[in-house]
């Protein structure tokens, strides 16, 4: 079984980064119900996937630590929850995820020059930079097709390089892409690495598709592992993808087909995770809230 292989894939990873898991967790299941469970039933619902209680519990301890998660003790029993700034973190990197289709791109650009940076300044601000979706078309000029101007400030005012940074805005353009362009694209960005990683995805998840199709009674715990590993993996992927607009992408883009295989999954199997998670979580109030609307939502619609 195609699932069997993804979960035992996932084991091997050494070390096994549980606290990423227990972030998508979050992301995918716990946080449109509400985003509280008890500990205990986390931990049951996690087993499956061979994670023990004491990783569980040192990775929701760092989490906390780190300022995801806050924790509340009713009883003998504690109950995590995410954080005001976690929550923020998680709907910013959870909104690219669920969305339907990229935004049209109207040719524009947003350059940073760093040349009156001092040295190691300039590798901090351009880590930081590509993190959100630069790329570097020449040492120490970075451009982004889609970017906010007060998030570009932001970031360089948080590291203290507002001042020394040139930061240049071009209008919209009729041609949006000449053949020169997206050769730069290909380099800048390392498109064609980024491409071998969604092909591997899609070689991972197809036989699952594939699998899950032909059975006809869907079991609500194979669903759920399922559901949290293809986000797991999907959002991992994500991390790494400037999201930048399709006419600056090779024709035959493996990003395109990837989204399309994990919609499918999703919306093939997210009602009988839902049944698994609601049956397997608690809060302290007992079983989980119903998920906000905001859930079915999720890749174009789910119902």
């Amino acid at each position: 079984m195609p699932l069997d292989q993804l979960v035992t894939r996932f084991q091997q990873q050494t070390p096994i980064r549980a606290s990423s898991l227990i972030i998508t967790l979050y992301g995918d299941a716990i946080e449109p119900h509400g985003g509280t469970v008890w500990l205990g039933s986390l931990i049951q619902l996690l087993e499956p996937m061979g994670i023990n209680e004491r990783l569980i519990r040192t990775s929701i301890f760092r989490l906390t630590k780190e300022g995801w998660l806050s924790a509340e003790k009713v009883g003998r029993r504690s109950y995590y929850s995410l954080t005001g700034t976690g929550r923020r973190r998680f709907e910013k990197a959870f909104k690219r995820v669920y969305s339907s289709s990229v935004p049209a791109w109207d040719g524009s650009w947003c350059l940073v020059v760093l040349s009156q940076l001092p040295q190691d300044k300039r590798k901090q601000v351009r880590e930081e930079l590509e993190w959100q979706g630069f790329g570097a078309i020449s040492p120490t000029v970075l451009a982004n097709p889609r970017c906010e101007r007060a998030d570009v400030t932001a970031t360089l005012q948080e590291l203290d390089a507002l001042e020394d940074s040139i930061v240049f805005e071009t209008g919209s353009q009729d041609v949006l892409a000449s053949k020169a362009l997206r050769m730069q694209v290909r380099e800048s960005w390392h498109i064609d690495e980024l491409g071998e990683h969604y092909s591997e995805f899609i070689k991972l998840f197809r036989p699952l598709w594939q699998a899950l199709r032909e059975q006809e009674n869907l079991q609500p715990a194979d669903c759920f592992l399922a559901r949290t590993l293809l986000i797991h993996e999907y959002r991992k992927l994500l991390l790494r993808d400037p999201q930048l607009p399709d006419e600056l992408l090779p024709g035959d883009w493996e990003g395109r087909a990837a989204r399309q295989l994990c919609r499918n999954i999703y919306r093939l199997i997210y009602a009988k995770a839902e049944e698994w998670l609601n049956a397997a979580l608690e809060t302290a109030d007992g079983p989980l809230p119903d998920a906000g609307e905001n859930f079915y939502q999720r890749f174009g619609g789910l119902k």
